[in-house]
């Protein structure tokens, strides 16, 4: 009798429990989900949004490793915010702005790159080098591009831009129907960023600019009356004879 007695009063107290509180685990009548486009935290978004590609601990993997201190000393914020907002054309790299077309927000973003460089960059990594820079400091020089892409890109390329053993041309119909309505900044950061494919990340952003300076004279480009730069922003379309308008 007293053993089904305490039995009884042990029910009681859990079904209480349950009526007042809910089921361990459920949320209470007052709370409200947190919205996606609220998340902030680093380790979710990372987890989310660019582990797949760059490793769970910034390692790399089907991408570059974001947790390369080098890496994260040559490369500033606004180049990597840049990245990350707006995809990089022509590789498997998303824009993932939300004014881009993605689903993060400006400060999701924003908390992406600040954790990234939170927890893997190190500031002595590089031991008081000069290294170069990430983005040109300089204009982008055709007759200089000349030179760079000799160096660097005619043997997959050819030297006349044909292409070789099976690599794409860089001049004539099927580049420029490739690239007519993209910018000259979305070129830039395709071969800054892959390559040349076996040794990415050999060239500057001063190289870079350089090269499509000479890639655009090739294919008949009009010379604008602004600077070129990573930054130059204009559409390849746009500075382009009608006649190259495929």
């Amino acid at each position: 009798m007293i053993r089904h007695s305490v039995l009884l009063l042990a029910s009681l107290i859990v079904t209480s429990a349950c009526g007042s509180h809910g089921a361990p685990g459920q949320p209470g009548a007052n709370s409200e989900p947190i919205p996606a486009a609220k998340i902030l935290d680093f380790t979710l978004l990372y987890g989310r949004n660019c582990a797949g590609c760059h490793g769970e601990n910034g390692n790399g993997g089907a991408a570059i490793g974001l947790g390369d201190p080098v890496y994260l000393a040559v490369a500033d914020d606004t180049a990597i915010t840049r990245v990350t907002a707006d995809g990089v054309p022509g590789t498997a790299m998303p824009a993932f702005a939300q004014r881009s077309g993605g689903m993060l927000t400006d400060d999701q973003i924003s908390a992406i790159v600040r954790g990234v460089r939170s927890h893997w960059a190190k500031p002595d990594v590089l031991r008081g080098a000069n290294p170069p820079p990430y983005t040109a400091s300089q204009t982008g020089d055709a007759q200089r591009g000349a030179g760079v892409y000799g160096a660097f890109c005619s043997t997959c390329h050819g030297p006349d831009l044909a292409g070789h053993n099976g690599t794409s041309p860089l001049t004539g119909k099927s580049f420029l129907k490739g690239w007519r309505d993209r910018s000259v900044q979305d070129l830039m950061g395709y071969i800054r960023t892959t390559m040349p494919p076996r040794s990415q990340g050999a060239l500057t952003g001063q190289t870079s600019a350089e090269v499509v300076a000479f890639l655009l004279e090739s294919n008949g480009a009009s010379a604008g009356s602004d600077p070129l730069t990573p930054a130059t922003n204009v559409m390849i379309r746009a500075i382009l004879p009608a006649d190259r308008i495929y």
